[in-house]
């Protein structure tokens, strides 16, 4: 299995003849691109940094077997848009499901509070092939075991301490940040030395710029 980070949120993973693409967002220059060579879409929620709705409608229209999976706002928000339910999959914490060999287990509840002020929207994070976790925008902890933890590093929600937090109570083997579209060079480097494996995690961490991949 292969895992390929893209901007921000946005991550591939490939076995064989299967793709596997989660978040496809706005920030995402090739997400079009992506849409196109994907067997399925996961979404985690229904923010535009992950969600780019236009292109997944687009794309959903173009192949009728590309099967989206996400949370009620993401399937209402297409349906809204036109599309038929025919492709599209409501998920919840505790569904499992295979694309192809690959099995995905959905674990969630609601976004990482920004502000009291601001609404919360449920968000369902997705371990892949038993192997590599993708949390969308919530550090809270899955109860299963992790190989490869997808961490969140910016983003109005984010505290460096509380990813710290998180890696520790998951304790994956490694990790991988995601979600860093807001930071300067400094802030990745600042955050990679926190969290990686010489900082105080001490969980080795993979470092993927976008475009670039790993085995699994």
């Amino acid at each position: 299995m292969e895992l390929t980070r893209h901007a921000h949120a946005t991550v591939v993973i490939e076995q064989d003849e299967t793709v596997v693409l989660v978040d496809p967002g706005v920030f995402t220059p090739n997400a079009r691109e992506l849409l196109a060579g994907a067997t399925a879409v996961l979404v985690t929620h229904d923010h535009f940094d992950h969600f780019d709705l236009d292109a997944v409608r687009d794309a959903l229209a173009a192949v009728p077997g590309l099967v989206l999976y996400g949370p009620g706002s993401v399937v209402d928000a297409l349906v809204t848009a036109g599309l038929g339910k025919a492709q599209l999959v409501r998920v919840e914490d505790g569904d499992a499901w295979a694309v192809g060999d690959i099995s995905v287990r959905a674990f969630g509840g609601d976004h990482a509070l920004i502000n009291p002020r601001i609404p919360v929207p449920h968000n369902v994070g997705y371990l892949i092939g038993e192997v590599v976790f993708h949390p969308g925008d919530s550090y809270a902890v899955p109860p299963f075991a992790v190989h490869t933890l997808l961490v969140p590093v910016s983003g109005p929600w984010v505290k460096i301490g509380e990813a710290i937090d998180f890696i520790a109570a998951v304790s994956p083997t490694q990790t991988v940040l995601v979600h860093d579209i807001m930071l300067s060079e400094i802030g990745r480097g600042s955050a990679s030395t926190f969290l990686g494996a010489d900082g105080v995690t001490g969980v080795s961490l993979v470092a993927l710029r976008p475009g670039e991949s790993a085995a699994l």
